[in-house]
């Protein structure tokens, strides 16, 4: 989430500081531009790896703060929930044996991680969503406290004027109000980082932008949330949606989403994006910052352009460009913000390399991208492997192919190219285009998720089964193989012990009757269908009644087809609610001596539990 010391703008002069300081970091780029103050000719690679913490019940922990204190590395750093971490990696030159290296550092650094979450009762997990997380988690409590978190939470919420709205579809769908921004924590990433040199940067970043769509579709690695199965790389649609600024209204208008492809090639220098960003974004953050970028540049000094920094860390691009400073250099780089964490870190360094290796060998037809592709195809192609992955067919060059076919007999000749001329193609390299070969042809994450949880499900609750999926999950990262070798998930017969709340095990499926529909409907439905208890609703979804097949036998053996539910119905409901403890909701049903218990959230009825899901031997 960037730089940590900021604040919501608060008051005209602090704004117009902020501002002032900002127009200054516009003037002083250009200068270093025009002046050749930026480095040219010169690569370096760089990460970051974001990953989950679980407990040993592979639900989220909330231990993140205790085990980066353990941890006592500065590689490490929070991240917006308390279920997650970050490292940041060192950078790499570009030469021969860097992403090796890099590769040896993350897993030593993970390993590190384990280590100290495992004295916190926790594991190290990579996953793009993880999929045991629940409404429960998503709770302000669960929020990493942080100036950062809390300022952006505040202001998101201030221009919107209104609750969060989450609307994904694919096979299921999810749609849920939300009060804060935490959906965004749901989505892990390995965030990659290449150097490019100013001279090239209109063009290495369109490339990365026309790559893109295919680069995903290969890499996906998030389809469940809240155990709904939705797009092959969630993440992009939740993303955006979790942090939406944008409100909606009766008029027709355009608003620009803060989490974005883009909407055009890049022209000219990183400047004019810059610009562009800050014509079209409001400017939602600020920091106190002690003096002029011009004034240090005067003084010959490098500035750290830190206004600029952070109202770009505002706008989140899924290529995100990127200015650096260090010492008495400074660079440009292209971030690549959408490939997902894991599903192991053999398969996270196979999409670096395949990117990276991509972005060296760029075509030369490539290198004038508006000559040779619309803008809008690119776009949809990004759009596309996010919701179907590697089954998406996309628009490149002249017509349609499919992922598998464009990866391996186009992208991956030109990855191994570039790697070759630059003097990186080495038999590490060479086994990661392997693995992104294999899964072009086999298997990715989404898919190996997808068809694990809903075989699952044919023998598992619903929270039964994520638990085993998640489980699974962690046994394959370590047993050191890529995605395309991972074999079946089984059930577990231990999975069940550790529900502790009604959420984990309710029924969230219901059937339900309005207080107004014909009792002998109800009846019907309950015998149709084999269920015992039925919810009674009104036109809003309030709870006002419930319906048992036991205090209705008097009225099945004399039914009167005139009576209505509400003549039938318990109208007396005992109730309770998700985050209450399976020994509260057993209590509640021996003292009034009742078989059921609808669960109700925020008024709602969100679901039903009974004593046969306390003790299915009943």
């Amino acid at each position: 989430m960037g730089e940590k010391k900021v604040k919501s703008l608060e008051g005209r002069e602090a704004r117009a500081r902020f501002i002032r300081h900002l127009l200054d970091d516009i003037t002083a780029l250009e200068r270093m531009l025009e002046q050749g103050m930026i480095e040219e000719g010169i690569t370096r690679i760089g990460a970051e790896q974001e990953f989950c913490l679980v407990t040993d019940h592979w639900r989220p922990s909330n231990r993140a703060e205790e085990i980066l204190e353990a941890v006592a590395d500065p590689h490490f750093t929070t991240e917006l929930a308390k279920y997650n971490l970050e490292i940041n990696l060192d950078p790499f030159e570009w030469r021969k044996g860097c992403f090796a290296a890099m590769h040896e550092q993350l897993n030593t650094m993970l390993k590190k991680a384990a280590a100290s979450a495992a004295d916190q009762g926790a594991r190290v997990l990579l996953t793009g969503i993880l999929p045991t997380i629940s409404k429960q988690e998503l709770a302000f409590e669960y929020m990493t406290p942080n100036p950062r978190y809390w300022a952006l939470n505040d202001r998101i919420r201030e221009m919107r004027g209104r609750d969060f709205d989450l609307r994904l579809r694919g096979v299921d769908e999810l749609l849920i109000t939300h009060d804060s921004v935490l959906f965004e924590a749901c989505n892990t990433s390995f965030q990659v980082h290449l150097q490019v040199s100013p001279s090239d940067f209109a063009a290495s970043y369109n490339w990365a932008q026309a790559i893109a769509g295919p680069v995903l579709a290969v890499s996906t690695n998030s389809p469940l949330l809240l155990g709904r199965e939705l797009w092959s790389e969630t993440r992009v649609a939740l993303f955006q949606q979790s942090i939406d600024t944008r409100s909606s209204s009766y008029a027709l208008k355009d608003q620009r989403a803060r989490v974005t492809f883009g909407e055009s090639w890049a022209e000219g220098s990183i400047v004019q994006l810059y610009r562009n960003e800050i014509s079209r974004y409001k400017i939602i953050l600020s920091r106190d910052i002690s003096e002029s970028s011009l004034e240090m540049l005067d003084r010959g000094e490098l500035p750290g352009l830190k206004a600029l920094n952070l109202h770009n860390g505002t706008i989140y691009r899924w290529n995100r460009p990127c200015y650096g400073a260090a010492g008495e250099t400074a660079h440009l780089r292209i971030e690549c913000r959408y490939l997902p964490s894991g599903p192991t870190v053999e398969d996270e360094m196979a999409n670096f390399v395949f990117w990276a290796g991509l972005m060296k060998g760029r075509p030369a037809e490539f290198d004038h991208m508006p000559g040779c592709m619309d803008f809008r195809d690119a776009k949809a192609n990004f759009i596309k492997a996010a919701r179907l992955g590697k089954e998406s067919v996309l628009w490149w060059r002249d017509g349609f192919i499919s992922v598998r076919d464009l990866v391996l007999g186009e992208l991956l000749p030109v990855a191994r190219m570039g790697l070759q001329a630059s003097g990186i193609l080495d038999r590490y390299t060479e086994s990661m285009l392997d693995i992104i070969a294999r899964r072009a042809e086999g298997q990715t994450g989404s898919q190996w998720l997808v068809r694990n949880y809903r075989t699952l499900r044919k023998s598992l609750k619903q929270d039964d089964a994520l638990r085993a999926l998640t489980r699974s999950v962690y046994e394959n990262q370590h047993a050191g193989m890529p995605v395309h070798e991972w074999p079946s998930a089984e059930p577990r017969t231990d999975i069940r012990a550790s529900a502790r709340f009604v959420g984990h095990i309710m029924s969230t499926q219901l059937f339900t009757v309005n207080e107004n529909d014909l009792a002998e409907l109800a009846t019907s439905v309950m015998r149709w269908n084999g269920i015992h208890h039925m919810p009674v609703d009104d036109e809003e979804g309030l709870l006002r009644g419930l319906l048992t097949w036991t205090h209705m036998k008097a009225f099945r053996e004399n039914p009167d087809r005139e009576a209505m539910v509400s003549d039938i119905m318990v109208k007396e409901v005992v109730t309770t609610t998700p985050d209450s403890t399976l020994e509260d909701a057993l209590r509640l049903m021996k003292q009034h001596d009742i078989g059921c218990l609808p669960v109700i959230q925020q008024g709602q009825l969100v679901g039903i539990i009974t004593r046969k899901d306390l003790d299915p031997a009943q």
